[in-house]
């Protein structure tokens, strides 16, 4: 069984660094740490097998599980988390986890080996392949999904996007196309349920043709806009699943000739900065990104201290907001 001397000796620095990584990550530099954590791995060493003393202490550390760094939304969520936990006295280690399963266990082991207190997951709950939540780990799931099995905060994904269609019918459409997320991702799942609740009821059967799978970024977004612009009959309206695949969709259209809204309305889902800057400006849903992260450091920050967490999903409010790219059919 490995020990402190033999980490060190991997990671070739001395055991007195590796205690302080151990105890204290924050003290040692990140070249050290990372030294630190990739010995830890090679030998699977368990600090929860040194003296008590170890076991007691807290790192002060909250780990982010980031599926895409680069997606404006998640940097708003992690803006909320920082703030809080830089008011707490915790550090926040971002883990971009590029959607991967294999990398998530890594930054999970490091709360395991107690390099971190806990975890903070920004990827969807889908309980087919969910690492967390676990028993002997705290960890809070931020922008979530409905039937999340542990502590979470989001906003209701399927309302919103029954009150984003619902304003389309409103102002007369019916043929309503959509530019989804991957078709697993549960914020697809609910989203989609949300529309398909809205065509429902109006009396509108849902047409599948007129569904199509995007990414959540911008090049399947101008993907989806040449598809529906290839149909012979194009919907009149397109709902998107968030906005930057919207806005790459608006350019598609003007590409054809198409024009928004006069030709066809176009709505997005995240209400992020450039949304009202767009020409035309974006009518969207704008979550509390910021709040949810707050909320969610609240959370984790109460678990690691024994604090009593009464309620274990919050629905934090979402606002409808009608820009330009919206108008009745012509």
């Amino acid at each position: 069984m490995a020990t402190i001397r033999d980490v060190a000796k991997a990671a070739g620095l001395s055991t007195g660094t590796v205690s302080k990584a151990l105890s204290k990550p924050e003290s040692v530099s990140p070249k050290n740490l990372v030294k630190v954590q990739e010995a830890i791995a090679r030998l699977n060493y368990k600090p929860n097998m040194l003296a008590q003393k170890f076991r007691s202490k807290r790192s002060n550390t909250l780990v982010v599980l980031v599926p895409d760094i680069a997606n404006l939304f998640f940097a708003k969520v992690i803006s909320g988390i920082e703030s809080v936990a830089q008011d707490a006295g915790f550090s926040v280690l971002l883990g971009d986890t590029k959607d991967s399963q294999a990398r998530e266990k890594e930054f999970i082991k490091m709360v395991e080996t107690r390099l971190a207190d806990g975890v903070i997951n920004l990827r969807p709950y889908r309980e087919q392949d969910a690492l967390l939540p676990r028993d002997d780990i705290f960890s809070v799931a931020a922008s979530s999904c409905e039937n999340t099995p542990s502590y979470s905060v989001r906003i209701d994904n399927v309302g919103a996007s029954k009150k984003m269609v619902e304003h389309l019918l409103n102002l007369g459409h019916k043929r309503i196309g959509v530019i989804t997320g991957l078709k697993q991702n549960p914020h697809t799942i609910d989203r989609l349920k949300g529309y398909r609740h809205a065509l429902a009821g109006a009396g509108i059967d849902y047409d599948p043709s007129i569904v199509i799978e995007g990414d959540f970024n911008y090049w399947s977004g101008l993907s989806a806009a040449e598809r529906f612009n290839a149909m012979p009959s194009r919907p009149t309206a397109v709902c998107c699943f968030n906005d930057e695949m919207a806005i790459a969709a608006i350019r598609g259209f003007a590409e054809k000739g198409i024009r928004v809204p006069d030709d066809i309305s176009v709505t997005g889902f995240d209400n992020m900065d450039v949304s009202k800057y767009t020409v035309p400006s974006l009518t969207t849903i704008a979550q509390p990104a910021e709040k949810i992260g707050e909320r969610a450091a609240e959370i984790l920050i109460g678990l690691i201290r024994g604090e009593p967490q009464p309620v274990t999903e919050h629905v934090l409010p979402y606002e409808f907001i009608i820009r330009e790219s919206t108008t009745s059919p012509q």
